[in-house]
């Protein structure tokens, strides 16, 4: 099994005290009134269950009172990256002749830089499909992926949060299929998924987060983790069922891409009418960008900052934040401040 660092297998939040073995009790065997009469009851969360209908009906009542703290925008950034974390990290270089690929030469050009910069590469952190670039990773990039890490002995961290935004081709292949293939060679000890449902299911004020880890080290680690980051009764309650509703998260799939499409349709037309036939709508449908080497005038934050103005002037607004580090390449997030007019 692959090696973890001493501070995530170290067991100082007590998981193997006498506490905890309640807990894992009940996760196992749960109480069922009909199913399973003799199973454990649950009577660790300080949440009153016998008022759930009046709670309803209050919130039916009140539509205006709301939970959310949505956040204006998210990425990694890297000097936060860097705070956060014990260990320095390498830029897996990118360029846009090839569509931002992510290609094996990339791969060990990064790796071996590090070797030189005296690091040890632990693992890859891949944004699939990509923020800010919104470009998508091919099922043979993956394949490549995979195999490298699994040479190398790396994890693999795959951050799929805008893998539902998803509404052209190529289609959004996941590392768990990838891996799951007879053909494919994977250490899956080495594999963690990451996502959430801020993006792409919209929910930024829920503050959910999703980790799955094919190495029960990890999740071990992680379920001490979430003593720190809990998750409310509340959410819980409303989030839980909604995502177990086959029917409700296929048809919200479905719908969500057709309402991404025909509106990445109309703001790229809409684009070409003002005069920008050159800026270019991500598949994500909340980026935009345009080479760096059109033969501007002036700089490329000059010119950045006209177009902004120009559409702007017909429809929505434009951030002028970036995210990464690009070079020549011009980039701005799409706001609609007007539905109707987006």
């Amino acid at each position: 099994m692959a090696a973890m660092s001493k501070i995530a297998t170290g067991n100082g939040h007590g998981e193997d005290s006498p506490y905890f073995d309640g807990w894992k009790a009940y996760e196992t065997n749960p109480f069922h009134p009909i199913d399973i009469p003799h199973g454990v009851i649950q009577m660790g969360l300080a949440e009153n269950q016998l008022c759930l209908d009046i709670v309803k009906k209050w919130l039916l009542k009140h539509p205006e009172a709301s939970i959310c703290t949505a956040k204006a925008g998210w990425g990694y950034g890297l000097n936060e990256l860097t705070r956060s974390s014990w260990n320095s990290h390498q830029i897996l270089n990118c360029v846009s002749c090839n569509n931002f690929k992510i290609t094996n030469d990339a791969l060990e050009a990064a790796y071996v830089k590090a070797q030189e910069a005296k690091l040890r590469m632990k693992g890859l952190l891949l944004t699939n499909p990509s923020n800010p670039l919104g470009t998508i990773l091919d099922r043979e990039t993956v394949k490549n992926i995979v195999k490298f890490i699994n040479q190398r002995n790396i994890h693999l961290i795959g951050d799929k949060i805008y893998a539902a935004t998803v509404f052209m081709e190529p289609e959004f292949v996941s590392i768990s299929e990838i891996i799951a293939e007879d053909n494919v060679e994977c250490n899956p000890d080495l594999i963690h998924i990451v996502y959430s449902l801020s993006k792409d299911m919209g929910f930024p004020g829920f503050r959910v987060g999703i980790v799955y880890s094919y190495n029960d080290a990890v999740v071990s680690c992680v379920r001490k983790m979430s003593s720190f980051g809990l998750v409310s009764s509340q959410t819980q309650h409303l989030i839980a069922p909604m995502l177990s509703d086959d029917d409700f998260v296929d048809n919200f799939i479905a719908e969500s891409r057709e309402l991404l499409f025909r509106r990445h349709k109309y703001f790229t037309w809409s684009l070409s009418q003002v005069g920008e036939r050159e800026m270019r709508l991500l598949p994500m449908a909340t980026d935009l960008w345009w080479p760096g080497s059109l033969g501007f005038k002036s700089s490329v934050e000059d010119e950045r900052r006209k177009a902004k103005r120009r559409v702007e002037n017909h429809f929505g607004s434009l951030s002028l934040e970036g995210e990464g580090r690009r070079k020549g390449l011009g980039f701005s997030r799409v706001f609609a401040t007007d539905l109707r007019r987006l």
